[in-house]
Order: structure tokens, then C-alpha cells, then sequence
């Protein structure tokens, strides 16, 4: 599968049922090309002057690739910024 294919897919964590949105990044292992991690764009509020920061998920983590959704079982917390 290519990583255009793989980005469409809306990714959803089966743990609270929530979706973390869709794959901006791939992380892969120099030595083998192996895929280790996805990442994605965390969506907590608008930010303006920082960097948006990302969520990754290890590779070990993915439950299901299926044809619309990739479901993976990851304990994260997108409650947002603490003020």
C-alpha cells in the first residue's frame, strides 16, 4: 500500500471510540525501511504562533487496517492545553 492510500484513511482509537484524524507522517526504521510509527496532527484549538504538535503511535499499536479506517488502541489523552 502507498503512503498516499494510507493518509486517507481516518484513524480511530478503539480504547474511547475517538478520531484522532488522518496520518501527516510516517516514521521508519534507517537500517530496514521498516515502518516503526504513524503520526498524526493533534487537533486540540487553533494554533497560531506555535507549532502544532503531533501524536504518534507505534506501529505495534494498529489493530486494523481496513478499506476507510485505521483502528489502533493507544491511551492518549486529547483533552487540549492546561491553563
Amino acid at each position: 500500500m502507498r503512503f498516499n492510500r494510507l493518509r486517507q484513511k481516518e484513524v480511530i482509537n478503539i480504547v474511547d471510540g475517538r478520531s484522532l484524524g488522518y496520518i501527516c507522517d510516517l516514521v521508519i526504521e534507517d537500517a530496514t525501511g521498516r515502518i516503526t510509527a504513524i503520526v498524526l496532527p493533534e487537533s486540540a484549538g487553533v494554533r497560531w504562533f506555535f507549532k502544532p504538535k503531533e501524536i504518534v503511535i507505534p506501529w505495534k499499536d494498529i489493530c486494523k487496517i481496513g478499506d476507510d479506517v485505521i483502528l489502533v488502541e493507544a491511551d492518549i489523552n486529547l483533552c487540549g492545553p492546561q491553563f
